[in-house]
């Protein structure tokens, strides 16, 4: 087996668990693949460096260590290249993330193939002839301090609402229990098929979250007030300029991610773990 790792080495123990990772596959006959960037890291380390995309092509999955962030920033390459990815946890949350650091020895079921595949419905963005994919969610809001901005929503030809908020959400079944949890909406299981619609603090005593067909293709459009503007940002990261007058359309994607579930019931032990632990 060839595993591609990925890190983020700003996160604490993150530098630590990679080597630790490496040592394990290694001792199961694996070949631990990385970046020729991070070559000066691990010196004298039994590791295959090379070229990006060629180690994405070449390996048999893709292993990240970090938090949730390092797992959508390679979560989208994952799935252009149909690798499934194990996510290991140094982050805080790190609820998308199997394992955690101190748990590498169960790395052992990779090569027995005793684990589970949980494969996650994407959404593709387009915006004029810009085009992007979403793990999680793609968020539009207005820029800091201005004016409420109206959004209308349609599915298909039919308009579903015309709302004014600080900003919409659309998100996958995996991005429910992200930035939509917090603005009120609700926890999806990851492997269902559908589009999650979640106002941010609308301006209304009804503006309430939707969930859609797989099947839908969303058009949001807005009208700005006194030159509000709007910002759209996918997964957290792209901060995407969207005028008044564009057309972005949200729509399922031909691309699927492989999520690789150690224990199995990884989602909902997530939940119970992760998220209910503020409340025991």
């Amino acid at each position: 087996m060839k595993a591609f790792i990925c890190s983020n080495l700003k996160k604490n123990n993150s530098l630590s668990t990679v080597r630790d990772v490496c040592t394990m596959l290694e001792e199961l006959n694996s070949v631990p693949m990385m970046s020729e960037e991070l070559k000066g890291h691990f010196s004298g380390a039994n590791i295959l460096f090379g070229k990006e995309e060629q180690l994405i092509n070449d390996c048999d999955i893709i292993i990240t260590v970090g938090g949730d962030g390092t797992i959508l920033k390679w979560g989208r390459k994952a799935a252009a290249a149909g690798k499934p990815l194990l996510g290991i946890n140094t982050g805080r949350l790190g609820f998308m993330a199997t394992l955690e650091c101190d748990e590498l020895h169960k790395l052992r079921k990779l090569t027995d193939n005793d684990y589970s595949v949980s494969r996650r419905m994407l959404l593709d963005v387009s915006i004029n002839d810009r085009k992007y994919v979403a793990v999680n969610d793609i968020v539009f809001s207005k820029s800091r301090f201005a004016k409420l901005p109206e959004f209308s929503v349609s599915a298909g030809d039919y308009e579903v609402t015309r709302i004014r908020a600080d900003g919409i959400i659309f998100s996958t079944p995996t991005g429910s229990t992200a930035y939509s949890l917090s603005a009120g909406g609700p926890i999806i299981q990851p492997d269902a098929q559908c589009i999650e619609f979640t106002p941010l603090c609308a301006h209304t005593l009804f503006g309430r979250p939707m969930i859609f067909s797989a099947e839908s293709e969303m058009r949001i459009t807005y009208t700005a007030y006194e030159n509000s503007e709007v910002i759209l940002s996918i997964d957290g990261n792209d901060d995407i300029s969207f005028a008044e007058g564009d057309c972005v359309r949200i729509s399922k994607s031909a691309l699927t991610l492989d999520l690789i579930d150690i224990d199995g019931g990884g989602f909902y032990d997530a939940v119970h773990n992760k998220l209910m632990r503020p409340l025991k």
